[in-house]
């Protein structure tokens, strides 16, 4: 994991069949868009986090494609139905092929 790219997700442990939750994640990251010039004029390369997936018991919940516009520490909230006890998936993809996960498991009450 490269140094400071920490993802943090906020997901309901448990709900009922059919309950619609909201979900929150945050992931830290500089999300450099490789168009600034350091103090010695030269370009900074781009460093983003350029996808973010979620998935739930293997099925996609959401696919988000990201470009160098998005801001630092990107953050996303959105609602997912639970159908049944499983394991949501988050994952962030980053440009330099570093592929970062958070499993979060949701029980069914």
């Amino acid at each position: 994991m490269a140094s400071g790219v920490k993802p943090r997700v906020k997901a309901p442990k448990s709900a009922d069949a059919g309950e619609v939750v909201t979900i929150k994640t945050l992931i830290s990251h500089k999300m450099e868009s490789g168009q600034r010039k350091d103090s010695d004029g030269n370009v900074i390369p781009r460093s983003i986090i350029n996808r973010f997936t979620c998935d739930f018991n293997g099925q996609n919940v959401i696919d988000v494609e990201l470009f160098p516009a998005i801001s630092t520490n990107p953050y996303f909230e959105f609602e997912a139905t639970i159908p049944e006890a499983g394991d949501m998936k988050f994952t962030w993809y980053d440009d330099d092929g570093s592929v970062y996960e958070e499993t979060k498991t949701v029980a069914v009450g």
